[in-house]
């Protein structure tokens, strides 16, 4: 169980949001005090659980206590809402999705002996907040992290945060994973999955292995964006600390993430811009086509695990418990395709004697589905995804480059972490930073195209005149 470190650690998160807001621009304090707190905070069990409200955790909580200061101290009455009508759509429905959940999921379920309770209004209100909560880091980043510096200097935090965890991450490749037992008191995982290849895996302050593997991923993509964006010195400097955290990427033992690093490094080391988003894209539709295809039992399993077994068969083993689980959650799934089973577990298969959930919900897109069904499922992959159509038309429309170049690899960066939610549940603060961030900047591009359009349509008619 998490010691009194834990929770204070998480009692003073506002406080430290509150200190990096008063000391830097509102755009960099968002990023550097979500990112920070993601990665050095204690993940749940350390949580604080008020009534009627959903858990505060390093997930929510800083997200809450920026929010509360912007509101504070900012005299901005700007809206808070995507400017595109699909946005506002699909943040309405992933909002309040949770309201037509309960409503239909008032009656008792069981399992031989053991019962799970209907959902009433009390569950109404918390999964609201929940969702409120979870979407917190998107409206924070739409509002303030709309320019080209404000991509920039989330590239840099990435990077930043990369080489002080890849110290950390180093002690536990040699020492095992320790740090959240020896600050925190307890072990956010089971161990036996931190041993990889002959090695320990690294899980420092986050929920697994793969999680920091993934945030290294980031760090090694931000760092070749930037060495290739600059033009100045500094590029002799990036690409050392890129070759270094490329490193770091191979100890840390995660052949997905080891594998995301070798498909989108190269494209961001060689190709346009516009290359970048169009692959993004593709991959942001493969990602959310594969749910789909394995609702409508299209996807090939037989032969996924065939192949995966020519090349490791504990490999091939994870990939058909994989499925195994998401076959059997998928049937209970359909049972209420439209909304969900709601809370409380209602979404798994509970052992009819004890009780204990006998399924395993490894990738986001099966939790989603189980829990809001398909309507919950689009709005939340179609609100990560849609900032790539918005920036991606408004790159593709302009032929200079007023444009950061930083928006390809940003995009790739989304669609892989997307991506990864099939066979993970990697949805994070940062990842919410980053749609917020595109979605921001593609309204503001937007902007300043009709802009344009609209002075060069002024001077036409003067002229015609």
């Amino acid at each position: 169980m998490p010691n009194p470190i834990a929770y204070l650690a998480l009692a003073l998160t506002p406080l430290l949001v509150l200190a990096m807001f008063g000391r830097m621009k509102p755009d960099r304090a968002l990023i550097w005090s979500l990112m920070w707190c993601y990665l050095f905070l204690p993940e749940p069990p350390a949580v604080f659980d008020p009534p009627l409200f959903p858990p505060l955790n390093k997930h929510n909580l800083p997200a809450f206590a920026a929010f509360l200061f912007v509101i504070w101290r900012t005299r901005d009455t700007g809206s808070w809402l995507p400017q595109s009508g699909m946005g506002k759509i699909l943040l309405g429905v992933f909002v309040l999705s949770p309201l037509a959940t309960v409503a239909t999921n008032d009656e008792p379920v069981f399992y031989g002996q053991v019962g799970l309770p209907g959902l009433g209004i009390k569950d109404a209100v918390a999964l609201l907040l929940q969702q409120v909560l979870l979407v917190l880091p998107f409206l924070l980043a739409r509002k303030l992290l709309r320019d080209a510096d404000s991509l920039r200097t989330l590239m840099i935090a990435l990077m930043t945060g990369g080489l002080v965890y890849s110290l950390l991450m180093l002690i536990e490749m040699r020492l095992s994973p320790q740090l959240n037992l020896w600050v925190y008191g307890y072990y956010q995982h089971f161990f036996g999955q931190s041993i990889r290849f002959g090695g320990y895996r690294p899980v420092v302050f986050l929920y697994h292995g793969l999680w920091v593997a993934f945030f290294a991923f980031m760090a090694v993509t931000a760092a070749w964006a930037l060495w290739r964006s600059e033009e100045d010195a500094h590029r002799v400097k990036l690409l050392l600390v890129a070759l270094y955290l490329t490193a770091i990427l191979v100890l840390a033992k995660s052949l997905g993430a080891l594998i995301f690093g070798l498909v989108v490094l190269p494209l961001v080391i060689l190709l346009s811009q516009k290359l970048q988003l169009r692959v993004a894209l593709v991959i942001g539709a493969l990602a959310l086509a594969y749910p789909t295809l394995k609702g409508a039992e299209l996807v090939p399993e037989k032969w996924l695990i065939a192949q995966a077994a020519s090349i490791d068969p504990d490999r091939a083993g994870s990939i058909e418990f994989r499925f195994d689980n998401e076959n059997t959650l998928l049937d209970r799934a359909k049972l209420k395709p439209i909304f969900g089973w709601g809370s409380w577990g209602r979404n798994h298969i509970l052992d009819p004697y004890s009780g204990q959930i006998l399924t395993v919900t490894d990738g986001r897109w099966i939790i989603t589905i189980g829990t809001y069904g398909w309507i919950g499922f689009f709005a939340e992959f179609g609100l990560l995804l849609l900032p790539l159509v918005l920036i991606a038309r408004e790159v593709m429309a302009r032929s200079g480059g007023d444009v950061s170049r930083l928006v390809g690899p940003l995009s790739l960066m989304l669609a892989i972490n997307v991506a990864d939610m099939i066979p993970n549940g990697t949805i994070t603060p940062l990842t919410w930073l980053m749609v917020g961030a595109l979605t921001g900047y593609a309204e503001k591009l937007r902007a300043e195209r009709l802009h344009l359009a609209s002075m060069a349509t002024g001077l036409k008619w003067r002229s015609v005149m």
